[in-house]
């Protein structure tokens, strides 16, 4: 009896039995993936669940950059290897300070205006923090790229366009994008400065974003606390955001570019304080394995 014959004789659920059987073993033995429920790499590492939390940047250039981080502080965000120089490309959050020290990392400039104010409050209560910055910003600005690393502060790519999509984007597209801006932020610093981690716009990390930037001496680079500052919802909310988030992990988001970061400042001011308060020392992310 052939194949149809014999399905004619069977009633509707064997016949959805036996079609199912067939197909689980076509897909095994043609290679066929199966479901997994995987997560895409720019979602795996969110204190929240996704990394696509808005912080705000629906203003001016509508980009998304969500909460990257884990709730523990994992210095080891996203599983990879480790690439030039020992960088491994898993995403940081932690801090070469240790224990209970936080991370201050500035996003979106250098700006001609807020980056000098905000160079300020952080010389004022003797903090070092991260600067992930615009590659044509750091071009435009070299006097502020080097106040930066004068200031002892580190210096982060944060990609040519700050393309929130560039997840869905080709290899060859994310590769300039970061290498582009790299070496911006670094002929604008002069003097051997370089830069040391990446941060992808809207926490849109591929593997493939993440290997080349540890190919190239960047650790990519997370976040555990949106401040929500780019939206302005005032100091006291930016603050208060701070200190509700705080135990998600060390890493703080600010920005001293995008628009108006007056509010930004002095929450950061505040925010500085607070921790001093609360005994908690401020320090670098971990770029290379612990």
């Amino acid at each position: 009896m052939d194949f149809k014959a014999r399905m004619g004789k069977l009633g509707n659920r064997s016949r959805v039995a036996l079609a199912v059987a067939v197909a689980v073993v076509a897909a095994t033995a043609w290679g066929v993936p199966t479901v997994t429920g995987s997560i895409p790499a720019s979602h795996q590492n969110a204190a929240h669940g996704q990394d696509g939390t808005a912080d705000g940047h629906g203003g001016q250039d509508g980009s998304q950059d969500g909460s990257q981080g884990s709730s523990q502080g994992s210095s080891q965000g996203s599983s990879g290897g480790t690439q030039q120089g020992g960088i491994p490309d898993g995403i940081a959050h932690a801090s070469e300070a240790g224990g209970n020290a936080v991370n201050i990392t500035i996003d979106d400039g250098p700006d001609p205006v807020w980056t000098p104010k905000v160079l300020d409050v952080l010389k004022r209560y003797g903090v070092k923090a991260t600067f992930c910055m615009i590659g044509p910003q750091a071009k435009a600005h070299p006097d502020l790229v080097k106040q930066v690393v004068a200031g002892g502060h580190r210096l982060c790519d944060h990609t040519v366009d700050h393309d929130t999509s560039m997840d869905k984007k080709p290899v060859a597209y994310q590769e300039k994008e970061i290498l582009d801006a790299k070496k911006m932020i670094e002929e604008a610093a002069g003097g051997g400065a370089k830069v040391m981690y990446y941060r992808a716009p809207g926490g849109s990390f591929t593997p493939d974003s993440r290997r080349i930037a540890a190919a190239n001496g960047m650790r990519p680079l997370g976040w555990n606390v949106d401040s929500k500052d780019f939206t302005r919802p005032g100091t006291a909310a930016i603050v208060d955001t701070v200190k509700k988030e705080i135990g998600n992990g060390p890493t703080i988001l600010f920005h001293d570019g995008g628009g108006d970061r007056q509010q930004t400042v002095d929450a950061l001011g505040q925010v500085l304080g607070w921790l001093k308060e609360q005994g908690r020392p401020t320090g670098f992310p971990v770029q290379t394995a612990p």
